[in-house]
This record gives structure tokens, C-alpha cells and sequence, in this order.
């Protein structure tokens, strides 16, 4: 296994990288259908242009098996860069071989080097098994530590839904 920050010139990390979003959508923890082809399209240039994008591949030989899609922010309560995972995938051959964990790992690593005071990322609900992979690399429900109850991260679509 070999993990990598993606060149998204590279044209073999670029069509890795499509393979992974591309199985990801088609997840039932992903999308649960095929990548829209204005994703399709755009991903790339879209992630490229991007000021803040983190991409890690993982490699088994040649072969990607696993991806991570991340964001540099900045957290105003720390004064300090945080990262978020946007998309975190692993193909589901390779799942219970310790990919997961390895590419956390190599996110963690990415983050402390960049000085950054925590990750963060969204996971369903009903995805047991990715949250015991986070629970089991230090993740937590993230509450405030004020508040009677966990965060619950929102969103709202704007133009084109996917």
C-alpha cells in the first residue's frame, strides 16, 4: 500500500482520482448512483482551482484503492488552519485491511504539519461501519462544550443538486 498527496496534473492521479469519486457516488454511502457529468466534467480543473484542496490517493501496486478529498480552513475560536475531509472513501475490497487508518494517518500527518488545531468531516448516520473507523482514530461527535447536545452539520443546495 502507498499513500500519496495527488499532483492533479499527473494524469495517472487524475484518472485514480476519478475512479475513486466515481465508485464513491456509486456507494450507498456516497450518492448512490453515478457521478453527474458536470461533475464529471469539472472535477478535476474544479479541485485544481481550488486555493484550499488536499487530495491523498492510495496506491495498491498500481491500483487506486482508497481516497481522501480535503480542505484547509481556518477555525476563528483557535486562531488557527484546520482540515476538512470532504470525501473519504476505500474501495470495498480492501476495507477491513487497515486503508482507512493508514490514510487518517497520513491526513493527521498533513494537518500537524500545517499547523492546524483539529480535523473535521461529516459522516451518515447510518454508517456504522465508517464511524467506528473514526471513532477509532480519535474522532468524536463534535458538541460545543456548552451545549446539551452534539453539532449537527447542515446544508442548503444552491443551483444544481447532486
Amino acid at each position: 500500500m502507498n499513500i500519496v498527496r495527488a499532483d492533479l496534473e499527473n494524469p495517472h492521479h487524475q484518472t485514480s482520482l476519478m475512479q475513486m469519486v466515481e465508485a464513491f457516488s456509486a456507494d450507498p454511502f456516497g450518492a448512490n448512483g453515478p457521478l453527474p457529468e458536470s461533475a464529471r466534467v469539472g472535477l478535476i480543473d474544479g479541485l485544481r482551482e481550488h486555493p484550499t484542496t488536499l487530495v491523498f490517493l492510495v496506491f495498491e501496486s498500481d491500483a487506486p484503492i482508497g481516497m481522501a478529498i480535503c480542505f484547509r480552513t481556518f477555525s476563528t475560536f483557535a486562531a488557527r488552519p484546520a482540515v476538512n475531509i470532504h470525501d473519504f472513501y476505500v474501495s470495498e475490497k480492501m476495507r477491513g485491511r487497515g486503508v482507512s487508518r493508514a490514510l487518517l494517518g497520513t491526513v493527521e500527518a498533513e494537518a500537524r504539519a500545517l499547523g492546524c488545531c483539529k480535523i473535521t468531516l461529516e459522516v451518515l448516520a447510518r454508517n456504522e461501519r465508517a464511524r467506528s473507523v473514526y471513532h477509532a482514530a480519535g474522532f468524536v461527535h463534535a458538541s460545543a462544550a456548552d451545549s446539551p447536545g452534539g453539532t449537527l452539520f447542515y446544508s442548503r443546495q444552491l443551483g444544481e443538486s447532486v
